[in-house]
């Protein structure tokens, strides 16, 4: 079942080039990371160039779930392509965000994931992948 995907659009009230550089920076990524509301910020490590790696330890309750991976490609502002590795991931599984601007202030993202173990995992990412769009709404609201 490794071919599920996840497909999300969202649009966000900021410029693209902000929108973007939020997903490469470790202080913004810490704040909306957050696949589930309340929980704690993670630890976020990142070498963000291609071939670069990065590192997300998440916080649920006394768990710490690593999330690392590789930016496969890294077109600012428009595309961010990295491997997704984490103990609910299949290898070979990507995230893709394709960044588009709207005008100046409103950019829409479309994120993209590939390969799942199973439908049930498919599902768990689904969820939480759109809460990081919803937190970095918020998050960037805050920083404007």
């Amino acid at each position: 079942m490794t071919d599920l995907t996840v497909s999300i659009t969202k649009t966000l009230s900021a410029p693209i080039e902000q929108v973007f550089d939020a997903w490469l920076d470790p202080a913004m990524l810490t704040r909306f990371i957050l696949p589930t509301p309340g929980m704690p910020q993670p630890d976020v490590e990142n070498d963000p160039r291609e071939g670069g790696r990065f590192r997300i330890v998440m916080h649920l309750g006394d768990d710490r779930i690593p999330h690392t991976g590789t930016y496969l490609e890294v077109q600012r502002p428009q595309c961010l392509k990295f491997s997704w590795e984490s103990p609910y991931s299949t290898d070979d599984s990507t995230v893709t965000l394709d960044f588009t601007a709207l005008d100046a202030k409103t950019t829409q993202v479309a994120l993209t994931q590939v390969k799942f173990l199973h439908e049930e995992a498919r599902s768990d990412h689904e969820t939480g992948w759109s809460n990081v769009l919803d937190q970095l709404t918020v998050t960037l609201a805050a920083a404007s």
